[in-house]
């Protein structure tokens, strides 16, 4: 009987087994799921001596990766067995884009929770609904930052950080902020750049958001960027405001207990 180990490790001695997973996706992963990675703690996946593969697990509970070099696909279902009870996980975030991980996580599930959207932009789709005209959208400056913390509390984490990497954006009108965006660069997929906005509570439904995200998918066009997004599952109005401006989803990230 084949006896798996799983060793410690870093996710940056695993380039070539993390650009492999990549790879295997059939759509982009937004930022939110890509912060858990970065933050889980990376195993390779030993069949005796051999490599086959790795999985990475956030806060000793949550299983945020799983990938099986595709000739040594035949032994998965046995290895996943071997995460559950040795790796003692409770439960997975597993985006539907990634089929293997997918499939092996269904065949353990007890409960499924919808965690959010992933979108990708579709820029050929035209942006049929009315965009605030007015303000001026630039780059935050740190004198933004305490406005900003004002009135989207705590809706952008590490806002100095953000502001000085050029993160963040603001629309402006006469002095007064309209709302606020945000860039990520991915750093698993190095073509695309998660976008996202917050529209101060009392200027919704004007179309400044929707403004905001077509200038954000602009900058990220200007860089050869490829513009994601993604929204809790249960935010109806996030969701249709990226829809309204060419952003479509076809991916759902799970939250699956195990």
């Amino acid at each position: 009987m084949q006896t798996y180990y799983f060793e410690p490790t870093g996710l940056a001695d695993l380039r070539e087994l993390a650009q492999a997973y990549v790879a295997s996706l059939s759509s982009p992963i937004d930022s939110f799921l890509e912060e858990h990675i970065l933050a889980s703690q990376p195993y390779r996946i030993l069949a005796g001596k051999e490599t086959i593969g790795y999985c990475a697990v956030h806060e000793q509970k949550l299983l945020t990766q799983f990938y099986i070099e595709p000739r040594f696909l035949a032994q998965g279902q046995a290895v996943f067995w071997e995460i559950l009870a040795r790796l003692q996980v409770e439960s997975a975030f597993v985006p539907t884009c990634d089929e293997l991980f997918l499939s092996h996580a269904l065949e353990h599930q007890s409960a499924i929770e919808f965690q959010a959207y992933f979108f990708v932009d579709r820029p050929e789709i035209e942006v049929g609904h009315r965009l605030y005209q007015g303000g001026r959208f630039r780059v935050a400056v740190e004198d933004d930052a305490l406005e900003i913390e004002r009135v989207a509390l705590e809706f952008f984490d590490r806002l100095a950080e953000r502001i000085a990497r050029q993160e963040i954006f603001v629309l402006v009108k006469d002095g007064v902020l309209l709302g606020v965006g945000i860039i990520e660069s991915s750093r698993l997929l190095t073509s695309h750049t998660s976008i996202g906005m917050f529209t101060v509570e009392k200027f919704r439904r004007r179309g400044i958001g929707r403004a905001i995200l077509v200038n954000l998918k602009r900058w990220c066009y200007a860089r050869d960027q490829l513009p994601i997004a993604g929204c809790w599952y249960y935010n109806h109005a996030s969701k249709k405001t990226l829809e309204s401006v060419g952003m479509v989803s076809r991916t759902r990230l799970l939250h699956i207990h195990l």
